[in-house]
């Protein structure tokens, strides 16, 4: 199992999931251009492409969506109401319908030699998802544009090897900073996106002994900054009343406009 952030941030997210056999992309929301080349730099084509799992229809996920499937003839696996948007958008161009492919939350489907899982998210979207992907006995998440965590999404969180998970904001920064109120509101609020400090709760809930690694994704540009994220999840950890300390384990960010590493499990 592998993972690859191409972009992640407010502004466009791409994350390259798959194994030796099988290859695909969460969400598409950067062009065409600098998918190509993050898939390129890692070793993978774009018509090597076997889907690209959309999470919701915002811009921040999708822009790149209609070039890409176009281009390579790749299925867009998303759920209904994400799909139904997709189909609409003149923003998207005309997509064959034979690339859309429904899935529905809780109902695992085989992608080639992957074993993919959505998982339903609270988010200001027409119907959002997570998704959760095995390779073998090895697995990956990319976990971003959520409210709040509960029980469910520990659940489904639980035993990975790589996570990728938003930690979207500082509250501070948020509160006292330039958005207008019913902006701040929405995204502090249950369908908005998760703080630092909610990011680093439910991190505190899902860590295991096997995890390898975990990218903290999806920063905002304006109300948040690498290190006040990387150190605020961190002490959330050590705060916590799990057995793990933040130094157990290989955190850092995911950046919008540079690629992470490859990583394997």
């Amino acid at each position: 199992m592998q993972l690859c952030s191409i972009a992640s941030g407010s502004s466009g997210n791409c994350i390259y999931l798959g194994d030796d056999n099988t290859h695909v992309i969460v969400d598409a929301g950067i062009s065409g251009k600098r998918i190509e080349a993050g898939l390129s730099s890692i070793g993978i084509k774009g018509d090597e492409l076997s889907g690209i799992l959309v999470t919701h229809e915002h811009s921040d996920h999708i822009s790149g969506l209609g070039v890409m499937a176009r281009r390579y003839g790749v299925p867009i696996y998303a759920t209904r109401g994400t799909l139904d948007y997709i189909s609409s958008s003149k923003s998207m161009g005309k997509i064959p319908a034979e690339l859309f492919c429904e899935v529905k939350e809780d109902e695992e489907f085989d992608l080639g030699t992957l074993r993919v899982r959505p998982i339903s998210i609270s988010h200001d979207a027409a119907q959002p998802v997570a998704y959760r992907v095995a390779a073998g006995k090895k697995s990956a998440a990319v976990m971003t544009d959520l409210g709040y965590f509960d029980d469910y999404i520990v659940k489904n969180l639980e035993g990975l090897d790589i996570l990728l998970l938003e930690a979207n904001h500082d509250i501070r920064m948020l509160e006292t900073g330039s958005y207008p109120y019913y902006l701040k509101q929405r995204i502090l609020g249950k369908k908005g996106h998760l703080s630092n400090e909610n990011a680093g709760r439910l991190l505190n809930r899902v860590l295991n002994s096997h995890i390898k690694k975990i990218l903290l994704g999806h920063l905002s540009r304006e109300n948040n900054y690498e290190q006040l994220a990387y150190e605020t999840v961190r002490l959330e950890v050590d705060m916590g009343e799990g057995p793990y300390r933040a130094s157990d384990f290989d955190i850092s960010i995911a950046r919008r406009d540079e690629m992470s590493a490859l990583f394997s499990c």
